[in-house]
C-alpha cells in the first residue's frame, strides 16, 4: 500500500547541519483550533527548537507557531510548550536514549498527514566544530562537481 501523502508545512534546515542524526521517529501534536488554521497558512518555525522528555510526556519546546489572525482573544501563545502523542514504549525508549552523553531530540519537519499536524523528531548528537566545516567543504566539492559536469554537458 502507497504511503500517505504529506503536506509539508516547514523544515528545520539548521538540524542536518548541527546534528547528526541518528535515528526518526513520527509524533502527533496536540493543538488549539487556532495553532491549527496558522499551520494551514504555513506560520511555523522550527529553527530554535527541540523535545524534551518530562516524566512519562514528551513536550515540543520553542516551536514557533505565528497567531491566526481572525482568532481574536482566544489566540494561542506563540512558542508554548506543546505536548507530542507517542508510544509509551516510544517514550521509554527515547527517554533513555536521551540520558546518554550528548544526544538532543530535535525537530526535523512539521507536516500534515492524512489531515493531521505531525512532527518529525530525530535523535541527534551535536556537531563539532570541525566536523560543520567537513559538511560545507563536502557540499561545496559537490557543488563544483556538478557545475563542471553541466559545463561539460553543454559543450558535448
Amino acid at each position: 500500500m502507497a504511503e500517505p501523502a504529506r503536506k509539508s508545512i516547514c523544515k528545520n534546515r539548521k538540524a542536518y547541519f548541527q546534528y547528526l542524526i541518528d535515528e526518526t521517529v513520527e509524533a502527533g501534536l496536540v493543538l488549539t483550533g487556532s495553532e491549527v488554521k496558522s499551520l494551514r497558512a504555513g506560520a511555523a518555525n522550527l529553527s530554535d527548537s527541540y523535545a524534551q522528555v518530562r516524566g512519562s510526556e514528551v513536550f515540543l519546546m520553542k516551536a514557533h507557531i505565528a497567531p491566526y489572525q481572525n482568532a481574536g482573544r482566544e489566540n494561542h501563545l506563540p512558542e508554548r510548550p506543546r505536548k507530542l502523542l507517542l508510544k509509551r514504549r516510544e517514550i521509554d525508549r527515547l527517554g533513555g536514549r536521551l540520558r546518554e552523553k550528548g544526544l538532543t531530540l530535535v525537530p526535523i519537519e512539521l507536516y500534515f498527514k492524512e489531515g493531521r499536524a505531525k512532527v518529525e523528531l530525530g535523535l541527534g548528537r551535536g556537531k563539532k566544530l570541525h566536523d560543520k566545516r567537513e559538511a560545507t567543504a563536502t557540499r561545496e566539492a559537490d557543488r563544483r562537481v556538478r557545475q563542471a559536469l553541466r559545463r561539460h554537458a553543454k559543450r558535448g
